[in-house]
């Protein structure tokens, strides 16, 4: 046991990338001055699931463990639409669910954005022409920003709130 400990001393932690660190930290950095800057500090952001698969949630979850902590840097994932800035939405706009997305977004107060997650919304084919699918959806809001990934990664979903942050006035 004691050579265990040695060895583990000497080579130190494996599963710490610093230029990844040092890359994240600047991504927040920059990201919280925009919040500061476009939000007074505080970026609320309601959660849709228009029906995916989970995995895009999944990867959401990850932003409030400690490493990568976005209530720190001024975002919070909101229960209520009403005080929500942004709605996050993610999935492949299913018949079911369509209209509860589109409820959703009427009851986020003016200004209001829609950012998609994950390639579900995006996506026509090949379920366009199915009764049970509405995709693409663009054809039932105005997509402010589109993070790609099938799931995007937390440090992909962290850029592309930056560029979303970026884009708007």
């Amino acid at each position: 046991m004691i050579q265990f400990w040695q060895k583990r001393i000497k080579i130190g932690t494996l599963t710490e990338s610093i230029e990844i660190d040092k890359e994240l930290e600047t991504i927040k950095k920059e990201l919280k001055n925009e919040v500061a800057k476009k939000f007074a500090g505080s970026l609320a952001i309601r959660m849709v699931d228009s029906g995916s698969c989970n995995a895009c949630e999944a990867e959401c979850n990850a932003l409030s463990n400690p490493y990568y902590d976005l209530e720190r840097l001024g975002i919070y994932f909101v229960a209520s639409p009403r005080h929500a800035d942004v709605m996050l939405l993610s999935g492949i706009m299913t018949f079911n669910m369509t209209p509860h997305a589109i409820e959703t977004y009427k009851q986020i107060p003016e200004p209001k954005w829609v950012i998609t997650i994950g390639d579900c919304p995006a996506m026509a084919a090949p379920f366009e022409q199915t009764y049970a699918i509405k995709a693409p959806a663009g054809k039932h809001f105005e997509i402010a920003h589109h993070i790609p990934g099938c799931p995007p990664s937390p440090k992909e979903i962290i850029k592309g709130l930056l560029e979303f942050l970026r884009k708007i006035a």
